[in-house]
């Protein structure tokens, strides 16, 4: 072999390999594709095919087998007849339909009890439309089952379904779809319309009063309304009257008018309330108790919120997994807005492994700075004593006020050892009992 006939062998070869590698490249492509799409039409089959019909194409196959390999033509008969069968039903599925389906969930926010409904709006714009066909609901745990009637050409579909409210919580509504299925049960179809969508039911709450209670003079405060003869946030000038302090004369306004002047201030205060609910089962006998703390708890934020007020909302955190009583044990929730903090309240439940009261009050009140008032809602599960120690966490001179859930219990209002406890059974004894606290103050 010449110099030249191997120097041209070597680029053929090199060509060669390269056409195999396109080759084996684009078979390995097509060889994916093809089972990606034998992958997603066996998982339309499978969702499709019902039991009874995968014990149908079962039978079929057995008695073909059965029957050609045993020449019994009453068998593949028998085979054949099935095969039809299911063939028939497969048929009976087959297309979507012309119409439209809305869910419209009017009102996304109810407190609970309150009524809610959801509605379902099925219009025919074209010729075809539904006809028969199975509407499904899924709303909570339940599932509503409508007949849509046979639509005419522009004609509509409206009906409404009740959503229960009896519980706190998110209750999800959706999707709307619609069943095709043959009258044998072989096939089944499932299309959907719409998608999920959620009504928040909130805790009850009440009006209460205006939260006078709770405020401490503090030079980094907020400036209020009244006046004092000495602070930070400069009001006015007045005349000098026996008794204020001379510190506060104002010289120069008084060489001006021939009378001393001295300066008058507007009061700052600081207002900061934290509102902490126990979470920890053992505190509440029953799951009314809970309810009633949640709402009391719930009612108390909104109104310091109504009254931009700093507030923080402190419910009890888990457990360290280390075993520590102090492992994180209290969490935040969003006070931004009264619609935030009750959304946030809607899925607030026990926790199990919750910390101790007192444990949380102690997180909070290192975590949360400037408090000047300090509500502690729980049941009557524990006593006095969790609260007493709780209280014990707080600095000197923040004010605490605890609330103690019984539904249907007397109502009443007490002081042990300089802590002041609310007893309820009801919402409207939290309201009655601030506000004739209020008044005192």
């Amino acid at each position: 072999m010449t110099f030249a006939q191997t120097h041209t062998s070597i680029p053929e070869e090199a060509r060669k390999r390269g056409l195999l590698a396109v080759v084996i490249e684009r078979g390995l492509v097509g060889a994916r594709t093809a089972a990606s799409a034998i992958k997603r039409a066996a998982h339309a089959v499978q969702g499709v095919v019902t039991p009874l019909g995968w014990s149908v194409i079962a039978a079929a196959i057995v008695a073909l087998g059965v029957g050609y390999g045993w020449g019994l033509l009453e068998i593949i008969a028998i085979g054949w007849g099935l095969v039809v069968l299911v063939s028939v039903a497969a048929l009976w599925l087959i297309g979507r339909g012309a119409g439209e389906i809305r869910l419209l969930v009017p009102t996304p926010r109810v407190v609970v009890g309150e009524p809610a409904l959801a509605r379902l709006v099925a219009a025919n714009p074209g010729r075809r439309g539904f006809a028969g066909v199975q509407i499904e609901l899924p709303v909570g745990a339940r599932v509503f089952e409508r007949v849509l009637p046979r639509l005419a050409r522009g004609s509509a579909f409206d009906e409404q379904f009740t959503i229960p409210t009896d519980r706190r919580g998110i209750v999800s509504i959706g999707p709307a779809r619609t069943v095709r299925a043959d009258p044998i049960g072989l096939m089944r179809r499932e299309i959907v319309w719409s998608e999920t969508a959620e009504l928040r039911v909130h805790p009850r709450t009440v009006s209460i009063s205006a939260l006078s209670t709770g405020f401490i003079r503090d030079l980094e405060g907020f400036p209020t309304r009244d006046l004092t003869s000495s602070d930070i946030a400069f009001h006015a000038l007045r005349e000098y009257v026996p008794g204020d302090d001379r510190r506060y004369i104002h010289w120069r306004s008084s060489a001006k008018t021939g009378t001393f002047m001295v300066r008058q201030f507007e009061e700052t205060r600081r207002s900061r309330l934290m509102i902490l609910l126990d979470l920890e089962p053992g505190a509440y006998l029953d799951d009314a108790e809970f309810e009633l703390a949640v709402g009391a708890a719930a009612s108390v934020g909104a109104r310091a919120i109504r009254d931009a007020r700093s507030v923080s909302f402190v419910v009890s955190g888990p457990r360290s997994a280390s075993g520590s009583r102090f492992g994180g044990p209290m969490r935040e929730l969003p006070t931004v807005s009264r619609d935030r903090l009750v959304d946030a309240l809607c899925v607030i439940e026990r926790e199990p492994r919750a910390a101790l009261l007192p444990d949380v009050a102690r997180s909070a009140v290192e975590t949360v700075h400037g408090i000047s008032l300090v509500f502690l809602v729980t049941g009557t599960a524990r006593g006095i004593a969790p609260l007493r120690s709780a209280a014990s966490r707080v600095p000197a001179g923040v004010e605490v006020l605890a609330v103690q859930c019984s539904p249907e219990g007397e109502a009443t209002a007490r002081t042990v050892a300089g802590l002041t406890v609310f007893d309820i059974g009801y919402l409207e004894d939290l309201r009655a009992m601030l506000s004739r606290s209020a008044s005192v103050a």
